[in-house]
């Protein structure tokens, strides 16, 4: 049996269900416009949320939690539409504001559970100390979020992995949800 093919199978599968989990998600308009907000570096929302959810993800099933609320929630942390460099908050910071309005939107846009709610809520865990994570989901999400950030800093090769990884993404759409 030859290993890489073996392995590429089981990469494809992967990510094969991890389409399946956040279809309903990744078709919504909404959703799609965060790739017009940049996150960090020339990183746009929807490129990080992705790399934030697509990692998790897989460490959620290594790890036998839930990773289809991993998966949704890691997705959506970010969904706020707007470009946090330019608005200001009268008394508190974007830091704070963000996870909030992602999950406003997010409970008006879409059907999402408790530890779904916890993820996106507490996904700043630990720059704001408020927010200590419920779960074992809520504190990995916060922990990847925090590692796929500095990635996106710190390393431009990785920057070009993840845009090719969203273009996948967009090719498997096409193919998936025509």
């Amino acid at each position: 049996m030859n290993y890489r093919k073996t392995n590429q199978g089981f990469k494809q599968k992967l990510f094969q269900e991890y389409l399946e989990i956040i279809k309903d998600l990744i078709e919504d308009e909404a959703i799609l416009e965060m790739d017009n907000y940049r996150q960090h570096g020339q990183v746009s929302t929807l490129v990080h949320s992705i790399y934030v959810s697509y990692s998790a993800f897989k460490i959620a099933k290594k790890l036998k939690l839930d990773y289809v609320s991993v998966a949704r929630a890691g997705l959506l942390h970010d969904f706020y539409l707007y470009d946090w460099r330019k608005v200001k908050y009268e008394g508190s910071t974007h830091r704070k504001m963000h996870p909030k309005i992602a999950l406003e939107k997010s409970k008006a846009k879409f059907t999402i559970n408790q530890k779904e709610e916890d993820i996106i809520l507490k996904h700043m865990f630990p720059v704001v100390l408020r927010t200590i994570p419920k779960y074992k989901e809520s504190l990995l999400v916060s922990l990847v979020d925090k590692y796929c950030a500095i990635m996106e800093v710190l390393s431009p090769k990785k920057k070009y992995k993840l845009r090719s990884f969203h273009l996948k993404i967009q090719r498997q759409q096409a193919l998936l949800f025509q």
